[in-house]
């Protein structure tokens, strides 16, 4: 009988509470978005990508149609096929388990498992485990109680929960700005969007501005 490590249980305790308790920032933003209780609870169940959810839901705020939200969060999403192809050979799952991974193939339950790598590959399995699926409850769980929350305030516009959106997107944005460059990838994709949205249909701003992270890092290279 294998014991669970009690170090890998505590990085992924911390991280899935942490990350998990943000989920209430969604559940008002789907709320201020226009999303019912059941869909905004929904919207997390099934899709489970946090970033991709708020982007999806920022473009419907802003008046985006249901093409341009979906395109926007694929985008967004695509980072996690590639979280997939590295987590694969460490999971080494098949059937409906594969299925599992595959949606709890996330930022966090990624970088766990790879901070786990001093410890060994028993170590970064659970961390991969426990991570994705502590994550998943946790966020499911506030996403609920903040869209639950947001609908007992009425109009969502009254108490400014029109800007819980893009509030919530920068919190999630600021932390990975770590370095001049980045934040000036990012201030100009800002700039960008704002000279695009009088010229442009509502949500495609957003969409476009990938152009100018693609340019910088077509220079970059």
């Amino acid at each position: 009988m294998t014991t669970l490590p009690r170090d890998t249980f505590r990085d992924a305790l911390s991280v899935a509470l942490t990350v998990g308790a943000y989920g209430v920032a969604f559940g008002a933003a789907g709320i201020a978005a226009g999303f019912s209780v059941l869909q905004t609870c929904l919207f997390s169940l099934l899709t489970f990508t946090g970033a991709s959810q708020f982007a999806a839901v920022g473009v419907m705020a802003a008046g985006g149609g249901a093409v341009s939200a979906v395109a926007a969060a694929t985008m967004l999403g695509t980072r996690n096929a590639l979280y997939g192809l590295q987590m694969a050979p460490l999971v080494r799952v098949k059937g409906v388990r594969r299925i599992v991974a595959a949606h709890l193939t996330i930022d966090e339950s990624t970088g766990v498992a790879l901070a786990q790598t001093p410890r060994g590959t028993r170590s970064m399995r659970y961390g991969f485990w426990l991570t994705g699926s502590g994550v998943f409850l946790f966020w499911n769980i506030f996403t609920l109680l903040g869209a639950l929350g947001a609908k007992a305030l009425g109009n969502p516009a009254s108490w400014g929960l029109d800007a819980a959106v893009p509030a919530a997107f920068l919190g999630l944005l600021w932390p990975r700005l770590t370095s001049a460059y980045l934040r000036v990838v990012a201030a100009t994709s800002m700039a960008f969007a704002m000279l695009m949205t009088p010229w442009l249909p509502a949500g495609v701003p957003i969409i476009a501005s990938v152009l100018v992270a693609v340019v910088f890092g077509w220079r970059e290279r």
